[in-house]
């Protein structure tokens, strides 16, 4: 008769089994997708490539979810009461440097996992889903997913990121994304300057407001813009300016206490040069990553049974954004970067992007999906901790509304 230590190695190992019998098709769809980059939004040919193998695989797909044509949602229900599992997709690439980011990975991980998971799931119980998420580069489809509530009545989901190193799920900067545009009235700059009104000016103060300001704010806190729209010519006074930031700090309620001095910093340029000033978000605002220590622990513990040293596993600070943050607000996640290159290159580099579609990156995609497969089994088969996991999070939220 079978323990129930025995059992649980017993289900890890058919997960394992899985993934190493289907570990080949996945890294050709990574390899496919790697050499076809697509922007956010863009994404037609990863979203076809992922779905059809979705449907192969045994998972009732829905697509466009929420009116996004390259979103979509996978499922596969047991029909048994149990926990709802969640592994996320990405797919988009970057401007000019295509899948620098390893995107490519993330989502032939996530499906990977789902699929080993699969193996056992009708003994445990419960759903697994498998989110499609367009655009994390830009307008993250997590963030109206997020706000849509289909996240809501899942209990944990997951997600891990290629790296140059493996880092423990920690934190991330909550941020807006705000576009500045001066109006103002055109003239001669030679002739008759005293009759215009100069919107570059306006934005020039803004930059120097900004740049004033920053001895006044946390170090946490990172503001970083570019000028889209400058001017036509030197010989006419500017009457149209624009510039998009990036606001960025490690809380939400901080992030939202930033932008409030900034935009007071852009009024007051209006002011000075008798601009008109228009605001807006020209992509989703994120909030920052709630990580889930408990099933963060978990994850850890199963990268080191898959053979990882303890040592190799670090704890980091993630100064980018990420729509996950706004998924970590209505359920337990994590996101923890596990090595997939022996060198250290940066994210969003093309070192990395090259590295990144190597066979040592492959292999470190599976060993991803290993670790996400066994670390969802264990908290979905595991009650208690199911029921640790639940109240963390609940904690975390209260702690936030105080």
């Amino acid at each position: 008769m079978s323990t129930p230590t025995t059992l649980v190695s017993e289900r890890k190992q058919e997960i394992l089994n899985r993934i190493n019998n289907q570990a080949d098709r996945f890294i050709r769809i990574s390899q496919f997708i790697g050499e076809h980059p697509e922007l956010g939004h863009q994404e037609f040919m990863a979203f076809d490539k992922l779905t059809t193998e979705l449907r192969e695989q045994g998972f009732e797909v829905q697509t466009a979810v929420l009116g996004i044509p390259t979103a979509f949602l996978g499922t596969y229900s047991t029909g048994k009461p149990g926990p709802t599992v969640a592994f996320l997709c990405e797919y988009d690439a970057l401007p000019e440097l295509g899948h620098a980011c390893g995107h490519h990975l993330i989502c032939s991980m996530s499906m990977l996992a789902a699929v080993g998971l699969k193996a056992v799931m009708d003994e445990v119980g419960g759903e697994i889903r498998i989110y499609g998420t367009p655009a994390e580069e830009t307008k993250g489809a997590k963030v109206p997913m997020a706000d849509a509530g289909l996240f809501d009545d899942v209990d944990f989901a997951l997600m891990a990121h290629p790296y140059y190193k493996h880092e423990r799920s920690g934190d991330s900067l909550a941020m807006d994304a705000i576009r500045f545009e001066y109006f103002g009235k055109p003239a001669h700059a030679a002739a008759s300057p005293h009759e215009g009104v100069n919107a570059l000016d306006a934005m020039l103060l803004l930059f120097n407001s900004i740049n004033a300001l920053r001895q006044q704010l946390e170090k946490h806190v990172r503001i970083h813009g570019v000028i889209t729209e400058g001017g036509k010519a030197p010989n006419i006074i500017p009457d149209y300016t624009s510039a998009d930031f990036y606001i960025r700090s490690a809380r939400r309620t901080h992030t939202d206490e930033v932008v409030a001095k900034v935009l007071r910093c852009a009024e007051g340029a209006a002011l000075a040069t008798g601009c008109t000033l228009k605001t807006s978000n020209y992509e989703y605002s994120y909030d920052e990553l709630n990580t889930n220590e408990a099933l963060s622990e978990t994850f850890t513990s199963n990268l080191i049974a898959l053979g990882v040293s303890a040592d190799e596993i670090e704890t980091g600070q993630d100064n980018g954004s990420l729509d996950l943050g706004n998924v970590s607000r209505r359920c337990p996640a994590i996101h923890p970067y596990v090595k997939i290159i022996d060198e250290r290159h940066l994210l969003h580099t093309k070192e990395f992007r090259d590295l990144a579609m190597t066979d040592r990156a492959m292999q470190g995609m599976v060993l991803g999906a290993k670790a996400l497969a066994t670390t969802a089994y264990e908290a979905a088969s595991n009650p208690e901790l199911l029921l640790r996991i639940r109240a963390e999070f609940l904690e975390s939220l209260g702690h936030e509304a105080q």
